[in-house]
């Protein structure tokens, strides 16, 4: 504290209000003064704040302290390893397991740039069967990658095929005795009574009703029958070869087969007739399959089938029969860049070559 002198106290106290503001050193004094007492106030919050911070540093050292004293539990671990190698192994092999895909004969797999109309084309079929085998419920939405079914199921039957030829009717024959026996035994009349069972009843009940006289069936000659060759079926192994063929359309050949013109081509007139080849029933009247135009496919037999590309008109439907020289439609130049008749004959499927079954001119 700052302490004035004797002179100056005793001055001080001796004056006056008039003469302390009268006198220049005594607002001099009264500054000093207030400094004095707020650098006091300031040393004393100082003070109290280093108390303050020194309580909470030593919070923290006893709370260091107090945390290092404490017993640390670790987590618990739990080993996995046995018990993933315990897990049965059929579990892997279900989650990995692939459902394997039908191939081989009969299946196509579905590739870029396919139609179901190329596709019952090339394999020889119609595309009605196709789409019925597959149960697809569109024919224009197929996959890439996708198999189809393109030859008949077991005990499924395709469309039926309309030849020239005359069906043969097989009938079994009937065995040996068997018409003695139907002659002897055949009952006039109907017995309903009940009798009670004896020797004697069985004996009346089997007797036939001429008079009581059985015919006894002639006896078996004693040379050895010989066996039956196994037949096989004429119109099944002749069926392709008994095909009338014609040619489809008047005109000079073009274009012959090859490796890469899968028929001939026939040049002529727009709207020229175009006329069934052979015998036998549309399988397909449209432009769905991209390169042929409007084409008409006819199928001969089960093997055998005929195609008739960029017609200009149509004048045959799906399902129709029709007879060799009948005319299905006129020609044109649908896809393509001239006036022309490209035909085809395809034996399952496969494209072989026309002039193989047309006649010579």
């Amino acid at each position: 504290m700052f302490h004035c002198g004797p002179a100056l106290c005793n001055q001080k106290s001796n004056a006056t209000p008039t003469d302390s503001a009268k006198d220049p050193a005594w607002p001099v004094l009264m500054n000093f003064s207030r400094y004095v007492r707020v650098n006091a106030t300031v040393v004393e919050i100082n003070v109290m704040s280093m108390n303050k911070n020194r309580l909470v540093f030593l919070g923290m050292v006893v709370s260091l302290l107090a945390a290092c004293s404490t017993t640390q539990t670790s987590a618990p671990v739990i080993d996995r390893s046995s018990s993933v190698s315990s897990k049965p192994a059929i579990d892997a092999s279900r989650s990995t397991a692939v459902v394997p895909k039908p191939e081989g004969k009969g299946y196509y797999t579905v590739k870029k740039g396919d139609t179901l109309y190329r596709i019952a084309l090339e394999s020889g079929q119609s595309y009605r069967d196709i789409v019925a085998w597959n149960n697809l419920t569109n024919p224009n939405d197929i996959k890439v990658d996708q198999v189809l079914r393109v030859a008949p199921p077991e005990g499924a039957q395709t469309a039926a095929v309309v030849t020239g030829s005359a069906g043969l009717e097989v009938k079994p024959l009937a065995p040996a005795g068997a018409t003695q026996q139907g002659l002897g035994s055949n009952k006039t009349g109907p017995r309903g009574d009940k009798r009670a069972y004896s020797d004697s009843n069985l004996a009346e009940l089997q007797k036939p009703d001429n008079g009581g006289v059985t015919a006894q069936p002639a006896a078996a000659p004693s040379t050895p029958r010989a066996e039956p060759e196994k037949s096989v079926p004429v119109a099944a192994v002749s069926e392709d070869d008994a095909v009338s063929w014609g040619w489809p359309a008047d005109g000079k050949v073009i274009a012959t087969f090859d490796g890469a013109k899968k028929g001939v081509d026939i040049a002529g007139k727009a709207g020229q007739p175009v006329l069934a080849a052979a015998g036998g029933k549309v399988m397909y009247a449209g432009s769905g399959i991209r390169g042929y135009g409007n084409l008409v496919i006819v199928k001969h037999t089960n093997n055998l089938l005929s195609a008739y590309a960029h017609n200009k008109t149509i004048l045959v439907k799906e399902g129709q029969v029709v007879t060799k020289g009948q005319k299905i439609a006129e020609m044109g130049n649908s896809d393509t860049d001239s006036v022309k008749l490209h035909f085809e004959v395809r034996l399952q499927g496969k494209p072989v070559d026309p002039s193989k079954y047309l006649p010579p001119r």
